[in-house]
């Protein structure tokens, strides 16, 4: 199963341009992107088409990742639809550590998240895998 990277960057001016150009020289394609950050310290979210040369890129580079497997999660598109999932996986005692906006489709979206425990997550969610 596909993985996601959450990576802590250092908040300050081409720290997110000097990892993707790092990525593009090893040939990994990005498919999902997401991040923020505060203060001196920021992140980003990956979803790539390649794990294993991203977690090297990652290694080499020594940055601080959390590596897991993508929960996805379907919701209604509408005010609360993200937090009946939020609200299962608190429940469930499971830390969401990032998650990623993968798309709409009429009046459903799909989220893919970053967690503690996948396993825990996916039985929250009513998912069998």
């Amino acid at each position: 199963m596909a993985h996601q990277f959450v990576v802590q960057l250092a908040h300050k001016p081409g720290a997110l341009a000097a990892l993707c150009r790092e990525l593009e020289r090893q040939g990994v394609d990005l498919k999902a992107i997401g991040g923020g950050g505060i203060g001196e310290v920021g992140h980003v979210i990956l979803k790539t088409a390649d794990d294993v040369k991203t977690r090297a890129v990652l290694e080499s580079g020594a940055y601080t990742f959390i590596e897991s497997e993508s929960v996805l999660a379907e919701v209604d598109d509408q005010p609360g639809g993200m937090l009946s999932v939020l609200d299962r996986l608190a429940a469930a005692g499971v830390n969401v550590y990032g998650h990623l906006f993968m798309g709409r489709w009429g009046e459903r979206a799909t989220f893919a998240f970053v967690v503690d425990d996948p396993a825990k997550a996916r039985a929250a969610l009513g998912q069998e895998y």
